[in-house]
């Protein structure tokens, strides 16, 4: 990583703490709807219409909101009583508010990696959302570049790369999702580093192993400074 000029955080679940709190609703979501269907059954339609929202509406609580909302509609055949609604609504408000909860290691590597390598910010999701949680992280201040992206793919990168006037071979991205943090930047060329987190979301799990030159899996973030030689 001897060429390393650039080096990208994921967000959500490499700098703070998410996934849970989807978790944490999903699970309430089922109990509100169990007079309807088994609350597995109720997890499987959700993740579904998630699926089929996401085209439409991308990543983030706002779009997870509205999948609960259009998922109460279909299991109740639109019968719904609108207190069902409403607490839906209510917990995806629960989760906009949340406190930010920095993960391990996250404050002091990037206190290391500052003023060394350009930082930047690299994830999706709502804009309005992220920039929140940035601000309320107080982490802003380590970042060269934000860069709030709608998906992850290979072109995603190349732009994000084109505006930063970075070669891919300089670039590392540091993420816990394996599918859009580190197999996209590896396919264009560039480095990518796995921070796996205890709970992924099931749309950014693979099922095969990676072996690439380019790749570093870390049990910690900090694990990153001894691969760079600080």
């Amino acid at each position: 990583m001897t060429n390393i000029t650039v080096i990208a955080f994921d967000a959500d679940d490499t700098l703070w703490v998410n996934e849970p709190y989807f978790l944490e609703v999903e699970q309430k979501f089922c109990t509100l709807l169990e007079d309807y269907l088994p609350a597995h059954a109720v997890s499987k339609e959700l993740y579904a219409v998630e699926m089929q929202n996401l085209p439409l509406y991308g990543y983030g609580i706002k779009a997870f909101m509205l999948s609960m909302i259009e998922t109460v509609l279909r299991v109740t055949n639109n019968t719904a009583n609108p207190e069902i609604l409403h607490k839906a609504i209510q917990y995806g408000q629960e989760m906009l508010n949340k406190p930010i909860e920095l993960l391990d290691g996250v404050e002091d590597t990037l206190r290391m990696l500052k003023g060394k390598y350009r930082l930047v910010v690299a994830t999706k999701g709502d804009l309005l959302d992220q920039e929140r949680k940035l601000k309320k992280s107080e982490l802003e201040h380590y970042f060269h570049h934000i860069e709030i992206m709608s998906d992850k793919k290979e072109s995603d990168y190349l732009k994000l790369l084109r505006h930063l006037d970075c070669r891919p071979d300089e670039f590392l991205m540091i993420g816990n999702s394996l599918k859009s943090d580190v197999l996209p930047v590896l396919s264009i060329g560039g480095h990518g580093a796995h921070v796996p987190y205890h709970t992924t979301w099931a749309h950014e799990k693979i099922e095969h192993t990676i072996v690439h030159p380019n790749f570093v899996e870390l049990g910690n973030i900090a694990d990153i400074t001894s691969y760079l030689g600080l």
